[in-house]
């Protein structure tokens, strides 16, 4: 028994020491220093393949790209040799709950998601976001240098997400998007009223949870209108009304005056105005045919997420335009499906033109993500196709493109080094710069690997 508790009590001060440890190794602002990255196989997604290229990073952005010879290299560079390695740009996952989670089974240590209420879009991830989380080091060893971090699924509107760099001091320097987008939950997991000790406060059908929605979004506009009269009135006026006093008035929800700001209402409108994406989570074909009609009532700017047993309906899809992300791939089929169709699920949508992006729908497995799009290669996803649906597509699905997704000039130095194929589970990273800063590939894992193997 002591052995175990002093077993315990060694693991523990070893992950406390490893948090501290990580936090202080994490990049700071760059320092101007140039780096080049001189022999490897550059996968640049946006112009091909340079089998012995150079790559030249300076003040945290990539400054130069091409093939030896051709690149001048800086008297003052620091070289690092990658001959027989493979370069490409830092992956993105496009949904995790990183900085939200730290131990699955310890509610004190998990800011997923908000159970008061189904409606919940005035809600921050940046105002939860945990920078010093353990698990970001663990995905940024495999290749993992942004994500967008999301709340968890069991709201149909939980908050509004943020796009992160997996490297900074705080915070502050992580959250490169605060408000990147909302996501809108149509699984049926949304439904709560299924046990005999709930208030029936929430929806227990689809329908429920589709009228609340439409309800949310009337109000929003309504709100909107509301106060832009009002607005004029004081203009007009140059004094405060009777309401604005709180002398009188109508009496808005929960008894406030209706001039009072209304945070929930005022979150929707930059979504209900499409100056932001919505991302419509659904996966059978019933639920995604309502939340499609839903969104486009209000004109809503979409991502689509999951629809994982919607395969039926990708000709639909198709035709929209709309990107989609992917996932989760190793779902098992429905009843009425093939056993390969939702492994095949992503090629299908490549073959007719959809743009995807993966993700990894977690904080404990995001570090996966380049094995679910190695899987869908094997299940007929076009290679390429697979590397830019974690690279240049979602960073176009996000708006950052212009900093992300691909190996060009002008670009953030978000670099990753492997000394192979990168959707190979037997590829090793051996380098991973972000911001032009190369980052220890040191994680709570590694820690206790080093300590306990001798």
């Amino acid at each position: 028994m002591l052995r175990k508790i002093s077993l315990l009590l060694a693991l523990t001060a070893a992950s406390l020491a490893q948090t501290a440890k990580s936090s202080k190794a994490l990049p700071a602002p760059t320092s101007g220093q140039t780096i080049v990255l001189r022999g490897g196989k550059l996968l640049t997604i946006t112009h091909g393949v340079i089998e012995n290229g150079v790559l030249v990073m300076q003040n945290g952005k990539i400054t130069a790209v091409g093939a030896a010879g051709s690149v001048s290299i800086p008297n003052d560079a620091k070289l690092v040799d990658v001959t027989g390695m493979t370069v490409y740009p830092g992956l993105i996952d496009s949904e995790t709950h990183l900085g939200l989670t730290e131990v699955s089974a310890d509610q004190m240590s998990n800011d997923l998601v908000e159970l008061s209420d189904e409606i919940m879009p005035h809600m921050h991830v940046s105002d939860a976001f945990h920078a010093e989380t353990t698990l970001i080091p663990v995905a940024r060893i495999n290749g993992i240098t942004n994500a967008v971090v999301v709340p968890s699924s069991q709201d149909t509107l939980p908050g509004q997400d943020s796009f992160i760099q997996l490297a900074g001091r705080s915070s502050e320097e992580m959250l490169m998007v605060r408000d990147i987008a909302m996501p809108l939950n149509f699984t049926g997991r949304q439904r709560r009223n299924e046990g005999p000790s709930q208030t029936h406060k929430f929806p227990s059908t689809r329908m429920g949870m589709a009228a609340q929605l439409r309800q949310a979004f009337l109000d929003a506009l309504r709100y909107e209108q509301r106060m832009a009269a009002r607005a004029k009135q004081k203009s007009d006026d140059g004094n405060e009304s009777q309401e604005e006093r709180g002398e009188g008035g109508e009496q808005g929800e929960r008894g406030r005056s209706s001039s009072s700001r209304d945070l929930k209402l005022e979150a929707l409108l930059p979504y209900l105005h499409r100056q932001k994406p919505v991302v419509l989570a659904a996966e059978e074909p019933n639920d995604l045919l309502t939340a499609m009609e839903l969104a486009n009532e209000f004109h809503l700017k979409i991502v689509l997420n999951h629809l994982t047993h919607s395969a039926s309906l990708l000709d639909k899809v198709a035709a929209t335009g709309l990107p989609v992300i992917v996932g989760p791939i190793y779902e098992q089929p429905k009843e009425w499906e093939r056993y390969d169709a939702v492994f095949k699920l992503p090629a299908e949508m490549a073959r007719r033109g959809i743009k995807i992006a993966f993700a990894s729908y977690d904080a404990h497995n995001s570090r996966n993500l380049p094995y679910a799009a190695g899987y869908a290669v094997a299940f007929g996803l076009p290679y390429d196709e697979a590397l830019k649906a974690m690279t240049i597509n979602p960073a176009q699905i996000w708006g950052v493109d212009d900093r992300l997704g691909s190996l060009d000039p002008g670009k953030l130095g978000n670099v990753v080094v492997a000394n192979g194929d990168p959707l190979d589970v037997k590829t090793d990273v051996k380098h991973v710069f972000i911001n032009g800063e190369e980052v220890p590939l040191v994680s709570k894992q590694t820690e206790l690997r080093d300590q306990y193997e001798r």
